[in-house]
């Protein structure tokens, strides 16, 4: 992987662990997920007539991506309904990778090198090691994070074969965008009834905001996988814990113990074997 694509990775996870410390510190997660979408659909449709129509054979895997985003969304929300961030997001991300991996391998024919096995081996044993932290596991928060860790691998093995059928990756994420976003707005209607809109302008700008910036983390990620390994690409944007880690601790009051620090350093050296292999 070259120095400047992992740079891309790295700022992407960044910019994911941001806005899940937006969408965990909200009071009501299912409206500022939807809010979110909604931003992030109103940028991609302003966005679309300036971009290339994304070629045919990617059409399903665009759809397809968006519905698994969908379900993504939801089972998050309920896995922060039951856990704090240090310990959903970590089961969530750190599940995921290897699954890509295997995903991209069976789908794709991608092949990893043993030094990118091993960092993508490293960082899942790091991440998922940040949700322990000397305490017991919630049951109803793992269930779903792992759940959510299953949605994560199938939408990434997804959009690295799409963005690479589709001729652009940027219309391949804006068309995605939009079908991730039109369900949002239904399922809320549905649950929190017709009045779900309703809420302080500053909360609307708050959730709004999460949403650009979830946008952005989302298609600097989907261009990376247009030219790089999924396996690597996945696990590296994991780092996005040890960011959410320091979210959580500085931001949320969450505590950052001598373990937490060994698993980051774990995933710092497994980010290394993804940076250093060919």
């Amino acid at each position: 992987m070259s120095a400047s694509l992992a740079a891309i990775v790295l700022l992407s996870a960044f910019l994911h662990a941001f806005w899940n410390a937006l969408l965990h510190s909200g009071r009501d997660r299912l409206w500022t997920m939807t809010i979110m979408s909604m931003a992030m659909g109103a940028v991609a449709i302003v966005a679309i007539p300036f971009l290339p129509i994304p070629e045919r054979a990617s059409w399903p895997y665009i759809v397809t991506s968006g519905f698994l985003e969908v379900g993504y969304n939801l089972f998050l929300i309920q896995a922060y309904r039951y856990g704090d961030l240090g310990q959903a997001y970590p089961i969530a991300r750190g599940s995921s990778p290897v699954l890509v991996a295997v995903g991209a391998m069976a789908l794709a024919g991608e092949l990893l090198s043993p030094l990118s096995a091993l960092g993508v081996l490293l960082v899942s044993t790091g991440v998922i090691a940040l949700a322990f932290k000397g305490r017991q596991l919630n049951i109803p928060s793992t269930a779903m994070a792992l759940a959510t860790g299953c949605f994560i691998a199938a939408y990434t093995v997804v959009d690295g074969i799409g963005v690479r059928l589709a001729g652009n990756s940027f219309a391949y994420t804006a068309w995605m965008v939009v079908f991730w976003t039109l369900p949002m707005p239904v399922i809320l209607v549905a649950v929190r009834g017709r009045d779900a809109f309703q809420a302080p302008a500053r909360e609307v700008a708050k959730a709004a905001s999460g949403g650009i910036v979830a946008l952005i983390a989302y298609g600097t990620i989907i261009w990376a996988l247009k030219f790089g390994e999924m396996g690597p690409i996945a696990a590296l944007r994991e780092t996005s814990v040890v960011f959410a880690a320091l979210i959580g601790r500085v931001f949320l009051n969450e505590k950052l113990t001598f373990f937490s620090v060994a698993a980051c350093i774990v995933i710092a050296v497994g980010a290394a074997c993804l940076g250093y292999s060919p």
